[in-house]
């Protein structure tokens, strides 16, 4: 179990001018930085020209971001009808990883798609990274606090002091929470490790996508028993509804990957500009 934790810290770095440098946008894109790196080797092993994970990235990171916040804001409406400018302050916090996830996904196959790359393979290298880069964020939610799990009854958690901490409820300042940002940082970098076994011993293009989508949703899914949100059906949360059903998919999807043909005809990939 762990000790009390107090943490104290301002989520603002400095302030430069009407500009905010936020521990949370900072690594938020030190994720990124190392998401893409990392992706470019898998796709070297893969046989995928690297240049197209660094051209890819672009699109594919501004799909996920306006995924995630599109569907923060909907589910939270609440927080932003009053103050509706609050809806691009993406810098304060507030993403929905699943919004994040289909952007992004999305644009990971138009990119794909529009270079004749094979889909199964550019996604394999792509979320194998992807799950580094999400557990290097999560550190940036710990110092934030946008993403602490309810209070837990003792005399252990982390405690959230700074009266700029963006806590989900006020009630949870000075009170032990839950670390869900450190819960979900150890099954990231546990699925990392993971998607590597995967990799050496299942050679079909997307077994490592697909995994990576099962076992993720499955931390969602569990993890959330933790967090204080709105229960929308079954007893259950919105993330861990969306969970439910994406396990289903990925798992299909697995299967019939396979359970199906070769793929014997790998398209040639569209030279980077």
């Amino acid at each position: 179990m762990l000790p009390l934790i107090e943490i104290d810290i301002d989520p603002v770095i400095a302030h430069i001018g009407p500009f905010a440098l936020r521990w949370y946008s900072l690594m938020i894109m030190a994720g990124i930085y190392a998401g893409t790196i990392v992706a470019a080797r898998f796709a070297t092993d893969r046989g995928v020209d690297p240049d197209h994970v660094y051209s890819a990235a672009v699109w594919v990171v501004v799909a996920g971001i306006f995924g995630a916040r599109l569907v923060h804001v909907v589910d939270r409406w609440d927080l932003y009808r009053d103050q509706p400018l609050r809806v691009f302050a993406v810098h304060e916090g507030g993403i929905a990883i699943w919004g994040g996830l289909i952007g992004g996904g999305v644009a990971v196959w138009a990119y794909a798609r529009k270079n004749r790359l094979h889909f199964w393979t550019f996604a394999d290298a792509i979320s194998h990274a992807a799950i580094l880069g999400q557990g290097i964020g999560r550190i940036g939610c710990i110092i934030n606090g946008d993403v602490a799990g309810r209070p837990t009854g003792g005399e252990w958690g982390f405690v959230y002091v700074n009266p700029a901490a963006l806590l989900p409820r006020a009630s949870y300042f000075g009170v032990p929470t839950h670390p869900y940002p450190l819960y979900e940082m150890a099954w990231d970098l546990a699925l990392f490790a993971l998607l590597f076994l995967v990799a050496r011993s299942v050679r079909r293009p997307g077994a490592v996508f697909l995994t990576y989508t099962a076992v993720y949703s499955l931390a969602r899914l569990v993890l959330s028993v933790v967090r204080e949100e709105e229960v929308w059906a079954l007893g259950l949360q919105q993330a861990q509804l969306v969970s439910l059903a994406t396990i289903a998919l990925a798992v299909g999807l697995l299967w019939i990957r396979l359970r199906g043909a070769s793929d014997a005809a790998v398209v040639t990939p569209k030279p980077v500009a």
